[in-house]
């Protein structure tokens, strides 16, 4: 008889079923149901994984194992559905996100963790999957390998077993590989909606936060090249200026005069609020060594004017802020070295070819050295990344061709081709490793431009018009 409180789970006729299968086993005074290993080959995966130890081939310090984050996307999403991401790091989750066929948002602050990512992601393979229905598209999920499930109810019954799916094992169509799709990488702050003149009018949190930011300048100073760094000794506030923030003197045996303009902590600096500030800064005396402009992003026009702008004597330099600074109760854990970056200078020239269409070369990426106090050339072997979208339209970047100098021919698209066993010229293939793009054309009402990664991530556009070609 079964124990107190319980009973049979299935009729007599089902237990007479159970033994002439041979699955009922006497035990004590009770009776046992005999299962098989092959009853169902899988288990029900349960909350304790002492399979996701360790993370092979790093790309990031904080990289989280590729299969913790596609177990979390698979018990929680469906194909077609949105992941979200606020911690980009090395870009696992979006990279899981699209193996799965799930769209992905992901963000960092840290530019390299960005540019890693987007490495990462341009040069990715994926299985293609067998859809449920390809007219409804990723939609309608996938086809996936199903297991049988023998339980005692269906012998009981003599029922067909049911069939368990498997929804980490979508069939593959072997005849087709993926990459990547198309996905944008956007930046934060959006250009303002305001005019200059009321941007100027700041209110009292905006001067704060500007007191905040040149407090932050003092502590940390400016960050360059090869570990050199602008540190400053005191600084003032300018008075009759409605953009230049304040002046302040390095702290070396002849300092040094600087001016300093701060963008709004939401919008860009622009080209407008650089040539104003300019304006105000050639009427200051004694005229300042060099004058600093800081802001979270810089427009491509105003990175343009920058580079252009000639003031002998005076050093322009251009200042990226971590966005960190931006977040009030991360201020005291923000890493002092980390605060202000010195933006570099693309340094391209444009080609054109004797049947009109046109290439760009990159012969380096000209930073200035606080030591010398001018530009110093670089070249171009520690740029991570550069792509030139050949009809910029003032507002969205896309290149229609990206190169990987810092992963060598045997990296970044090498890598990618080798993959997809594709038949790609292995010498076009090498190009897109180097800093000379491929010849294209050019709408001539359009303009040029250029974007360069450089190791530490820090991003910078030059823009190039059809009649600076050489």
């Amino acid at each position: 008889m079964p124990p107190s409180g319980k009973h049979w789970k299935t009729t007599a006729e089902g237990i007479k079923q159970l033994i002439q299968a041979g699955r009922i086993s006497k035990s004590g005074k009770g009776l046992r149901y005999k299962r098989y290993l092959d009853d169902c080959p899988v288990i029900e995966m349960g909350d304790f994984w002492d399979d996701t130890g360790g993370t092979p081939n790093m790309r990031y310090v904080v990289q989280t194992s590729e299969k913790v984050i596609s177990r979390c996307i698979l018990m929680t999403t469906d194909p077609g559905d949105l992941v979200l991401d606020i911690t980009c790091g090395s870009g696992t989750t979006a990279y899981c996100a699209e193996k799965w066929g799930r769209r992905w948002i992901t963000c960092d602050t840290s530019r390299v963790a960005i540019a890693i990512a987007r490495q990462r992601l341009m040069t990715a393979t994926f299985d293609s999957y067998k859809l449920a229905d390809p007219q409804k598209g990723i939609s309608s999920g996938f086809v996936y390998k199903s297991v049988p499930h023998i339980t005692l109810k269906s012998i009981a019954n003599n029922e067909p077993p049911a069939r368990e799916i498997l929804y980490d094992q979508p069939e593959i169509d072997a005849g087709k590989v993926r990459v990547s799709g198309a996905f944008t990488v956007e930046s934060l702050p959006a250009p303002s909606v305001m005019s200059l003149e009321e941007a100027a009018a700041l209110d009292p949190d905006e001067k704060d936060r500007q007191d905040g930011f040149m407090s932050q300048l003092m502590a940390t100073g400016i960050r360059g090249k090869g570990g050199e760094r602008i540190r400053f000794s005191r600084h003032e506030k300018i008075s009759g200026t409605r953009w230049l923030h304040s002046e302040a003197w390095t702290d070396e045996a002849e300092p040094r005069r600087a001016l300093v303009c701060f963008a709004d902590s939401s919008t860009l600096m622009d080209s407008r609020r650089i040539s104003f500030a300019l304006d105000e800064a050639g009427k200051q005396i004694p005229k300042p060594s060099m004058v600093i402009f800081c802001a979270f992003q810089f427009s491509p026009e105003a990175q343009t004017f920058i580079n252009n702008a000639n003031w002998p004597g005076v050093s322009l330099l251009q200042v990226e802020m971590n966005d960190d600074l931006m977040t009030e109760d991360l201020k005291k854990k923000i890493n002092t070295d980390e605060s202000f970056w010195l933006v570099g200078q693309p340094d391209v020239v444009l080609h054109k070819d004797k049947g009109g269409k046109y290439r760009v070369e990159v012969l380096g990426y000209d930073y200035f050295s606080v030591s010398k106090e001018e530009l110093v050339s670089g070249d171009a072997d520690k740029i991570a990344m550069w792509g030139v979208d050949p009809n910029y339209n003032g507002m969205d970047f896309a290149p229609s061709q990206i190169f990987f100098p810092m992963e060598g021919k045997s990296g970044g698209w090498s890598k990618l081709t080798k993959t997809l066993k594709a038949e790609i010229d292995p010498a076009i293939i090498g190009q897109y490793s180097g800093t000379e793009s491929l010849p294209f054309e050019v709408d001539e009402e359009k303009m040029i431009a250029v974007k360069i990664i450089d190791d530490r991530g820090i991003e910078s556009m030059r823009i190039l018009r059809t009649e600076e070609a050489q």
